[in-house]
């Protein structure tokens, strides 16, 4: 099974350009008991994220975005996800023990620039039983004189959420940035199944034919 690459100047493009390769040669899967199209072992490469993508704020659902910056940045039980915690909480006070392992990578590449291995998880192996979250790992490195955030996810859905998730991704990659006083440089995310669920696939067709004419990059 080869690697599908995907490479785009920003979130919003990658967004785009991933459904349409998942619409376009996706196999049809299930997911949950729902029927999706799906590409195994995919990697997109965004070349300038940043949180305000106009393409992203554009097209994408206000209402969903909220959630979503909720999700990474309030501290809480998420009901639609069976009460798990927020991924605020995974990354502000990892398994409610305080840690904040958000400041721990901004320590770890302060002092030394040069690490391989300011990596945090999201992943709570005691009590996420019923709910694994879709990102797990955060690997941030300066491999030249830019911030790049290297992302594993189990799956991610295209057609719905996952253009949230690389807005905040890119949020989280900021303020690191902000913090060590350097440039943001690439959002590299890889999912082992990047999917667009059936209910989506017609809204997402329509979706990937807009000109990014309007947008400004």
């Amino acid at each position: 099974m080869s690697i599908v690459v995907v490479e785009a100047p920003t979130l919003g493009e990658g967004w785009l350009r991933t459904s349409r390769a998942i619409l376009e040669r996706g196999a049809l899967e299930r997911y949950d008991g729902q029927a999706t199209r799906e590409l195994a072992l995919l990697t997109l490469t965004v070349e300038r994220p940043a949180s305000d993508d106009p393409l992203i704020a554009e097209l994408g659902d206000a209402e969903w975005l909220a959630w979503m910056h909720e999700n990474f940045f309030v501290q809480k039980d998420v009901p639609e996800l069976g009460d798990a915690k927020s991924y605020a909480v995974r990354l502000f006070n990892y398994a409610g023990s305080g840690r904040d392992q958000i400041a721990w990578v901004v320590e770890r590449l302060r002092a030394d620039p040069e690490c391989r291995s300011a990596t945090v998880t999201t992943f709570q192996p005691l009590t996420d039983t019923a709910y694994i979250p879709c990102v797990s790992l955060l690997d941030f490195w300066i491999p030249g004189e830019s911030l790049e955030l290297i992302v594993y996810a189990h799956s991610l859905d295209f057609g719905k959420k996952a253009y949230g998730n690389l807005v905040e991704l890119a949020r989280l990659q900021e303020h690191v940035a902000r913090e060590l006083g350097c440039p943001v440089g690439r959002l590299v995310v890889h999912a082992k199944s990047a999917h667009v669920y059936e209910p989506e696939w017609a809204l997402m067709a329509e979706l990937v034919e807009t000109p990014v004419r309007t947008i400004a990059v």
